[in-house]
């Protein structure tokens, strides 16, 4: 057989079959190279085997963002390329240098025994194993553990702790420790790999099976072990990288809440409420073996598409006037002032009319009796002020937001119509006519044009959301949360959609929104409807047409509205 390459040359050779490959990973060509003692057909399965291990594994890899996943699987293909039998998983946090970092002990398989193993952290110790290789940065292959405890043979007193092995039977002999590297070659976690077997499909159990089934960690594993370790070390920092984006946008997410809810703390909740109760129909939609939805379904990145854009359906509210948005009656406070203190000038007119009145009386000639007149004066002007008070309380009663009673509209025309004379000396009405347009609403707090300014929030959300860079897999998020207010039926805003036009998620978030809204708490406002009833009246939306009708009988079959209960 011929002598292995030189290492440079070798190295280039790994560079051109890889695509790139760094020297860290390049050692398991290398301890790959035939072996003149052994069979050279073995030595070809071994090597295409690994090849194709590497190349599946660093596939998987590179597709997995999931951490805990990510581990798992790393830690299953360095057990399975090498043999072992069992293994751990460790990941290096805190900031600063490696020796003031923590070791977060997060996996661990065992082929031989079923563990309920416990995470927990340790100190990065170079007594340790683990420390150890954490602190070297380099791979500690350990044939036999019992020669750690032979004078002379361990000068660096690094030791293993027995107390696993004490309490559950089972004896770790050989063993491999591995740290995984970053993209700058810093130790970012440590896979460790314990007792290589002969046999890899028999168990330990039994003394004689550690004794005669255990083989060290051989060079060859070393470096494919190794280059594994390489591998995963950048994906997982691509993962730990991802999962830190994703925790900075969510809690950009949170804060997007918090600052619609500070606006109007009486919605408080009402974003994740509806994202909730989005969500579980979604799901439930998603389990559909029969009807219109059953090829309907929904990945996990879809369920959290759905979640952002229920916690956003509302965030284009921070673009509506705040009077407006927690406008709780149909006059402003300011509003109401205002006529409050101008009938109290009414009244003082017509009283200062009265005494006027009766003073041009005193005037008259002697002998004219001017009690009956007085008296009558009196009468009068009680009566108006009286018909005044009564104006008052009228509009004070028409001002809360309940449906306007019968008559009500032509009382209000009526009052309108009245006309006082102001301090300037000119008639003004009673009632401003934006004062009089406030109280003629029929249902609600709103006028027109404040509900056009309300619902203008849906454009506003639909333009923030638009705006930020979600990526393919959320890329739905600003057209779903902007049409959670259309209606099938194409009587909904801001765009009209209807049919099929609307998202299925758009569809059921309408659902949860009008739900949510009837029965969260009291507001001043509205009162909070029960449940049986808030059901009747999304039922009545569905009837006429507004509503996806399956949609909502799932719904209420699948009790999704007690999501949030």
């Amino acid at each position: 057989m011929p002598a292995p390459p030189d290492r440079a040359e070798f190295f280039g050779r790994v560079r051109r079959w890889f695509g790139s490959a760094s020297a860290s990973r390049a050692p398991l060509i290398y301890a790959a190279r035939v072996d003149p003692t052994a069979d050279a057909r073995d030595e070809v399965i071994r090597l295409r085997y690994e090849i194709e291990e590497l190349v599946a594994t660093s596939r998987a890899l590179s597709s997995e963002r999931d951490i805990r996943k990510l581990l798992g699987l790393i830690l299953e293909k360095c057990r399975q390329v090498t043999g072992a039998d069992a293994g751990s998983v460790y990941v290096l946090e805190g900031e600063g240098a490696p020796a003031d970092k923590t070791l977060h002990f997060m996996l661990s398989q065992n082929d031989s025994l079923r563990i309920d193993f416990q995470e927990f952290t340790l100190g990065v110790d170079e007594k340790s194993i683990v420390g150890k290789a954490v602190l070297d940065a380099r791979p500690i292959n350990i044939p036999d553990l019992d020669v750690l405890d032979t004078p002379g043979v361990n000068p660096g007193g690094i030791r293993h702790d027995r107390s696993f092995d004490t309490k559950t039977g089972y004896r770790a002999r050989s063993m491999l420790t591995v740290p995984m590297l970053s993209a700058h070659s810093d130790v970012i976690g440590v896979v460790q790999l314990i007792n290589r077997k002969r046999r890899p499909d028999r168990r330990l159990h039994e003394p004689a099976d550690f004794a005669n089934e255990v083989i060290a960690f051989d060079a060859r594993s070393e470096e494919f072990a190794l280059a594994l370790a390489s591998q995963a070390g950048l994906s997982l920092e691509n993962a730990i990288l991802y999962d830190e984006i994703r925790k900075v946008f969510e809690g950009f997410v949170d804060a997007s809440v918090t600052a619609i809810e500070s606006r109007d703390p009486t919605t408080s909740g009402h974003s994740r409420r509806v994202a909730t109760l989005t969500v579980a129909l979604a799901q439930m939609v998603d389990s559909s073996s029969e009807g219109p939805f059953s090829q309907v379904r929904f990945s996990a990145e879809d369920l959290r598409q759905i979640e952002y854009a229920g916690i956003l359906h509302d965030f284009g509210k921070v673009g509506v006037r705040e009077r407006v948005l927690v406008k709780p009656k149909k006059l402003y406070e300011e509003d109401l002032r205002a006529i409050q203190f101008r009938f109290a000038y009414i009244r003082k007119s017509l009283e200062a009319d009265a005494a006027e009145r009766k003073l041009r009386l005193v005037g008259l000639p002697t002998g004219f009796d001017v009690q009956p007149r007085f008296q009558e004066i009196d009468a009068e002007t009680d009566r108006k002020l009286s018909e005044l008070e009564d104006l008052l309380l009228f509009i004070a009663k028409v001002n809360e937001p309940t449906v306007l009673e019968q008559g009500g509209l032509e009382r209000l025309v009526e009052i309108g119509h009245l006309k006082y004379i102001a301090p300037s000396g000119e008639p003004r009405p009673f009632l401003e006519p934006e004062e009089l347009a406030a109280l003629q609403v029929r249902r609600g707090t709103l006028t027109d044009a404040e509900r056009v300014e309300i619902e203008s929030h849906v454009v506003h959300t639909f333009n923030f959301l638009r705006k930020i860079p979600w990526g393919r897999s959320l890329r739905k998020v600003p057209r779903i949360a902007g049409a959670h207010h259309e209606y099938l039926n194409g009587t909904g805003y801001p765009r009209g959609l209807s049919g099929g036009e609307i998202p299925i998620e758009s569809r059921m978030m309408t659902i949860a929104d009008i739900f949510d809204a009837l029965t969260a708490a009291d507001r001043p406002y509205k009162r909070a409807v029960p449940i049986d009833r808030a059901l009747g009246i999304v039922e009545s939306e569905v009837k006429a047409g507004k509503l996806d009708a399956d949609l909502f009988e799932i719904f209420v079959g699948g009790e999704v509205y007690k999501a949030v209960l």
